[in-house]
């Protein structure tokens, strides 16, 4: 069996060198062109798996391998240019810069012609064309998770994390996201997501892990975990 494409596999740790281990023995993984979503309860420890998938966190087991590569000693910085593009929940853009410096701003590591990835990213987000000049701290919500979205697709990445992306955004807004980010991974793109929006991540997604208390409660496709009795009634609300 061939590893998938980016997985944290059996990952122990927590914040800081002595603090208390929020993850124990959790295993995440995404394969090219998937969807993989990261649900449960809030203090699951969702976006703590994220994190430390994207070496934001001490791991005292476990590893990190992308596309076959252990990366567990590398920092952020390292593996972004590894391939990894991370959107954190919130202080993800630029307020006081336009939405295309902050697209500018997100090719730092390339020193090739970024004007094609550029119009990749307004072909995805037709909205951020139209307000390209303005400062992206006007935009609304869900525009301005484009932006970040975008952002991260200009470094080009292998793989895409998100989290929390639909976080305060309308139900319709959330759902126009929703169908971008499966465009994206139709491209080949790995999509890894924490998302608080359960029933709906599941919904599109390829892969599901349900956290509870830093753990792998379930995993199973998106399909599967939707029909989960026992993930419905815990999770999803019945």
């Amino acid at each position: 069996m061939s590893d998938p494409f980016l997985i944290g596999e059996a990952m122990t740790g927590g914040y800081g060198r002595g603090g208390p281990d929020i993850l124990h023995d959790c295993t995440i993984a995404v394969d090219r062109g998937e969807i993989a979503v990261i649900v449960g309860p809030n203090g699951a420890g969702k976006s703590t798996a994220m994190k430390a998938v994207f070496g934001m966190l001490d791991l005292r087991q476990g590893q990190v391998r992308l596309d076959g590569q252990d990366i567990t000693g590398l920092s952020p910085q390292e593996r972004v240019r590894h391939g990894m593009g991370f959107v954190p929940q919130t202080n993800n853009i630029f307020t006081s810069m336009t939405v295309e410096e902050n697209l500018e701003m997100g090719a730092f590591i390339r020193d090739d012609d970024i004007s094609g990835t550029m119009e990749q990213v307004y072909e995805l987000f037709p909205i951020l064309r139209d307000k390209r000049l303005q400062a992206a701290g006007e935009l609304s919500g869900g525009q301005r998770q484009q932006v970040a979205v975008g952002r991260a697709l200009m470094t080009q990445p292998k793989v895409l994390m998100l989290d929390e992306p639909t976080a305060g955004v309308s139900p319709i807004v959330m759902d126009e996201l929703f169908d971008r980010i499966i465009e994206v991974a139709r491209t080949g793109l790995p999509v890894l997501m924490v998302e608080q929006n359960a029933r709906q991540a599941l919904e599109i997604a390829d892969k599901g892990y349900v956290l509870v208390q830093g753990r792998n409660a379930h995993t199973g496709t998106g399909k599967e975990l939707l029909a989960d009795a026992e993930v419905r009634q815990s999770f999803l609300g019945g």
